[in-house]
């Protein structure tokens, strides 16, 4: 019998809407508390200004964004046909988002900054495993996330050391560093003005039926970018410190310049996140909303509506504000000691590297992604400015996520199924 909105499949609907709140709820906590740990470690943000900037562009890259990826956790990962059953489909979507939300909680209880990604995609594969054997991975594409996990901690620190060296040498190693913010503040203005536009105009608002080439997004992410930083050049040049004032006065007036630049790059990553990690929440809401309409599991594109990415974003904001203090304590003041400037540099890079890989559809790990960034910012003050430990055990906790998600989403998949 085709699935339709009975009984029945409403009480299906309620409980995936549950454990994807759920699942938000957990991102929220761990990956949005990874992408404001900068900004409030260093601070530029407190808490309740994080909570401003992730409520406004978490939704933004969310609504805006986030179908790509999402498409990828729906039918990317654990191939529908080899599934078969619609109810066991389901229950094992259900089963994933409840595995990933409880390794979730407990990672953030331990203050650990563990993958939203990795855990949703692990969750999904040790379902599917289980179900369908492993002709239902498709491996290919699993090689595709692996490999983006492998890759983005690297890419990260690499992007994240050379951004910071290029701060210094513009800015904080000038004789008049303030004199040099001035030249240079509208610069990094426009380069993060151009990481978030040409993110959102670069195949970003498909929900709104626009869709641009990349040479047109290009052309306009560039005009936009130079307008609104000469329209910045007068605010810094404002910017002045007294003749008389010591170096340390001097180095502290341009670390407070680069506070409004971390607030624009946390916006940047807070978009970002919502581009990118929305999915792991949605992507499983999305196969058993699609699955209800067309009484079919099935692989071929179907529309997911708006409310299921508003859902996301709102229990990924509901997360950061109950109970993402305790990652935050962990990125922004445990791995290495940050400034604005430092938190620029790391929140920019990663901005660039989780974004480009948004477009490929590809779902790399924000929380890889800034901490590789937050690394690589530290290394350049050399490895004694980095808390080794703490890297230690969050490599730890990267470890262990795949078969805790893994074997968890399997045991809760044969306690549902009985009842779907």
């Amino acid at each position: 019998m085709v699935l339709g909105l009975t009984t029945g499949a409403l009480v299906i609907l309620i409980i995936a809407i549950i454990f994807a709140l759920y699942a938000a709820w957990g991102g929220g906590a761990n990956d949005v508390a990874n992408a404001m740990g900068t900004s409030v470690g260093s601070g530029a943000l407190t808490l309740g200004g994080a909570i401003v900037v992730a409520t406004i562009f978490e939704f933004a890259g969310a609504v805006l964004v986030g179908s790509k990826v999402t498409e990828t956790v729906r039918k990317g990962i654990v191939s529908p046909e080899a599934i078969g059953d619609p109810h066991v489909f389901m229950a094992g979507m259900i089963a994933a988002m409840a595995a990933a939300a409880i390794w979730l909680t407990i990672a953030t209880f331990w203050s650990m900054p563990v993958s939203t990604t990795h855990s949703i995609v692990g969750a999904i594969v040790g379902f599917g495993m289980v179900v369908g054997g492993t002709s239902a991975v498709d491996w290919a594409k699993m090689w595709e996330i692996v490999m983006g996990w492998l890759i983005s901690p690297v890419l990260g620190a690499f992007i994240g050391l050379a951004i910071f060296n290029i701060v210094r040498i513009t800015v904080l190693n000038k004789d008049d560093p303030v004199e040099a913010s001035r030249r240079w503040g509208p610069v990094y203005i426009a380069l993060t003005v151009f990481v978030l536009v040409m993110a959102t105009l670069f195949k970003g608002l498909k929900q709104l039926k626009l869709d641009l080439t990349f040479n047109t997004a290009l052309l306009y992410t560039l005009a936009i970018s130079l307008l609104v930083g000469l329209l910045f050049v007068p605010f810094f040049r404002r910017i002045k410190v007294g003749p008389t004032s010591t170096d340390r006065e001097r180095y502290k007036a341009t670390e407070r310049l680069f506070v409004f630049l971390q607030i624009a790059t946390a916006a940047s990553v807070a978009f970002a996140h919502g581009a990118n990690d929305v999915a792991n929440a949605v992507g499983p809401l999305a196969a058993v909303w699609v699955t209800l309409q067309t009484g079919a599991v099935e692989a071929q594109a179907n529309a997911v509506p708006i409310w299921i990415f508003v859902l996301g974003g709102a229990g990924i904001v509901i997360g950061l504000a109950t109970y993402g203090s305790r990652v935050i304590q962990t990125i922004g003041k445990k791995i290495t000691e940050l400034t604005p400037s430092r938190g620029f540099s790391a929140e920019i890079s990663a901005a660039m590297v989780i974004l480009f890989a948004s477009h490929l559809g590809l779902p790399v790990s924000t929380t890889h992604t800034l901490v590789g960034c937050v690394i690589g910012v530290g290394l350049a003050r050399g490895i004694p400015a980095l808390d080794l430990r703490i890297i230690g055990k969050i490599m730890f906790s990267w470890a262990v996520t795949l078969p805790f998600v893994g074997i968890t989403a399997a045991g809760i998949y044969f306690l549902i199924i009985p009842f779907m």
